[in-house]
């Protein structure tokens, strides 16, 4: 792999893994566009990943390190938790993120072949980022609220991430806006739609590991690899504190144009091609 492409390669994955106009739509509509696969294997995939899994615990390593610490506080008196469990809203997080990934895992099992074929029709993820465009634009009229999260909210904004595996569904678009729209307050709708993301990442790589396990490692390819991680990192970290400052200041709703504009541009070129 050249060193260029793989330092671009990594620039997109971290740009689009966070800004909520879906990476796996941007990855099929470019891979059509340009005629060839831009899959660089499953090494990469890992590296990439690792970049954007270490953004978000740069990002958000201080909330990380509380949570840890709450919630062994919590599990180390096992007979106190019953009356620790209102009080302590950390313990009670890492269980709403665990509860945020059923949904998705559900899917993932069950509808595997489906999600995957959908990744082979371009029309489809175009249709699937106006859609997005129209979930974006709903920020515009909701006035941000003062709840938190609870159970329910939880299962739900983790049902908007099951929806997203379809490429060009986003991902921090949908949940975001579904945790709005649940009278969440802002910073809390923004810190969970990306805590609750970890696992997402973290499960998906412990799978890329199994098969590298199999297919062996590339000795000739660290340099690439490394440039892969930084920019990945680099420019998932950045990208990250955009998107959040912008949210909690004015909301999703300015996306909503650019994945219109992509969608429909998406639609006339691959639907009449």
């Amino acid at each position: 792999m050249e060193l260029l492409e793989s330092i671009l390669l990594g620039i997109l994955q971290g740009v689009t893994e966070f800004l909520p106009v879906s990476s796996s739509g941007h990855l099929v509509l470019a891979q059509e566009l340009l005629g060839r696969n831009l899959d660089q294997g499953i090494t990469f995939e890992i590296v990439v990943h690792f970049g954007s899994l270490f953004s978000i615990m740069i990002y958000f390593r201080r909330r990380i390190a509380e949570i840890i610490s709450n919630l062994f506080k919590f599990v180390v008196a096992p007979s106190q938790m019953a009356g620790q469990w209102a009080g302590n809203y950390d313990a009670r997080i890492s269980v709403y993120i665990v509860l945020s990934m059923i949904p998705a895992g559900i899917a993932g099992f069950t509808l595997r072949d489906t999600i995957e074929g959908a990744f082979n029709s371009p029309v489809l993820v175009s249709g699937m980022l106006l859609v997005t465009g129209g979930v974006l634009y709903l920020n515009k009229f909701v006035q941000p609220g003062t709840g938190k999260v609870t159970p329910g909210k939880a299962l739900v904004m983790g049902i908007a991430q099951m929806f997203a595996m379809i490429p060009g569904i986003s991902r921090s678009g949908s949940t975001i806006t579904t945790g709005v729209l649940l009278g969440m307050k802002r910073e809390d709708v923004a810190d969970f739609s990306f805590l609750m993301l970890l696992p997402v990442i973290a499960g998906a790589m412990l799978l890329e590991f199994v098969e590298l396990a199999q297919t062996g490692m590339p000795s000739d390819a660290s340099v690439s690899l490394l440039a892969a991680f930084t920019s990945s990192l680099l420019s998932g970290y950045y990208s990250l504190k955009f998107l959040l400052k912008l949210f909690k200041q004015k909301g999703l709703h300015y996306f909503a144009y650019y994945c219109w504009s992509a969608g429909l541009l998406g639609i006339i070129y691959f639907g009449f091609k």
